[in-house]
């Protein structure tokens, strides 16, 4: 397989990855494992071994991808959420990158989300929006739609991050951008989020001895952008950001939902394209429900494409086996019978299971099952050690932290030959 085996004990790793970080790097991961924890059910042999950590020294690893940062509590793509997700133990930090007026790379999750993640509706710049503030006119919500190509970067960082929110019935701007953070995230840490261009990322992220994995957004602007600027000059000018900053190819995961992206980088940048990330949103258009032969084609389609990782939605990875327990998927099955490495996302994004949790997007094909917030860790287990998922994006960093270094860590000092993702501490 394209990813090395875990060979050396993780004591070993320890002491060597703690030789090379920077002290802010050292691990902390506060109550909320712990927390997840106290919720399994009773007598559950996962919940007894998890318990047995409760006393540790936690290691990083490449199997921890922080998700935009750390947004279950702090602004996404800031610096302040990446330094709180290198604290949490992630290997792997994201950047979702697009561009601005001035055709510069910054972390947006979207290009067109301005709105609702920073104070733009709140500045001069609101007026350079593609659609500046409307107020809630009856059964109209409010609306706005400020993106990153609308202003330059100089005009970006002038900006503070906050929370991504909206207040659907504002009447007013500062209504509008100040409510409607969801009600298990915090604005605690909201008051003024540090935005971070492509290059900010990188220079922060390698100085906190971490990892990279930048995902090309797919362009809300037509392209080619002012009419010269073209997709593939977008996703080489993301490679070529690494290649200035000495970076190389194998500590970089470059993401995509467009084949033709990953096209790309096979056919132009090889080395690049060696552990380029394909995130299969197909599976939102019933591909995880094809019968076998069908799924092996697909599957078989997109290594023949050199692609050798893909990546869904947690959800198309699990179901509901005739026990009533957790188990994969056909979907992972097949995947993983072509011949594919499995990243998954996002784990700690949903609400709280008893209060929506259950329904959402990321547990949409084992609903029935999450009937408390403990199983989110059995489902993390079912990912990790059935699936067999190289890492896993996480809203907040620390309890995957907690969850690798109890099983997996264990387990792989003791021979298992669970897979991480090469290069990986």
């Amino acid at each position: 397989m394209r990813f090395q085996q875990i060979a050396v004990a993780c004591a070993l790793l320890d002491a060597r990855a703690f030789a090379t970080q920077p002290a802010d790097n050292q691990i902390q991961l506060g109550p909320r494992p712990y927390y997840l924890v106290s919720k399994m059910d009773a007598g559950s042999p996962l919940k007894q071994q998890l318990e047995t950590c409760s006393v540790k020294d936690f290691k990083t690893n490449d199997f921890i991808i922080s998700h935009r940062g750390a947004p279950l509590q702090f602004p996404e793509h800031t610096a302040e959420g990446v330094r709180a997700a290198a604290r949490q133990g992630a290997g792997v930090i994201e950047c979702d990158v697009t561009f601005t007026k001035d055709k510069q790379l910054v972390c947006r999750h979207s290009q067109c989300d301005l709105h609702t993640t920073t104070n733009i509706l709140l500045t001069p710049l609101a007026a350079k929006c593609t659609q500046p503030f409307v107020p809630a006119n009856g059964a109209t919500p409010a609306s706005a739609k400020c993106c990153t190509s609308d202003i330059t970067l100089a005009e970006f960082r002038s900006l503070c991050a906050k929370m991504d929110a909206a207040y659907k019935t504002a009447t007013t701007a500062a209504a509008y951008v100040g409510e409607g953070t969801p009600f298990y995230r915090t604005d605690l840490y909201a008051t003024c989020g540090t935005l971070m261009s492509h290059a900010d990322y990188i220079g922060l992220v390698s100085s906190l001895g971490k990892k990279f994995t930048p995902e090309a957004k797919l362009p809300e602007v037509p392209m080619p952008y002012q009419g010269t600027y073209t997709q593939e000059q977008f996703v080489q000018q993301i490679v070529n950001e690494y290649k200035a900053a000495n970076i190389p190819p194998s500590s970089v995961w470059l993401q995509s939902f467009e084949r033709g992206d990953m096209l790309y980088l096979v056919a132009n940048e090889p080395e690049f394209a060696k552990q380029a990330v394909y995130l299969d949103q197909n599976v939102d258009n019933g591909i995880a429900t094809l019968g076998n032969g069908d799924l092996n084609k697909y599957f078989n389609d997109i290594v023949a494409d050199g692609i050798n990782i893909v990546a869904p939605a947690m959800y198309a990875l699990i179901t509901i086996g005739s026990s009533g327990t957790v188990v994969p998927s056909a979907y992972a099955t097949a995947a993983r019978a072509a011949g594919l490495d499995i990243i998954t996302w996002s784990f700690e994004r949903s609400p709280p299971m008893q209060k929506g949790g259950a329904a959402d997007y990321y547990y949409a094909s084992v609903t029935p099952y999450m009937t408390n917030d403990g199983r989110t860790l059995e489902v993390l287990d079912v990912l990790a050690r059935q699936v067999g998922v190289i890492s896993i994006f996480s809203d907040w960093p620390a309890t995957v932290t907690y969850y690798w270094n109890c099983v997996l860590c264990s387990a792989n000092s003791n021979g298992s030959g669970h897979r991480r993702l090469r290069g990986g501490r």
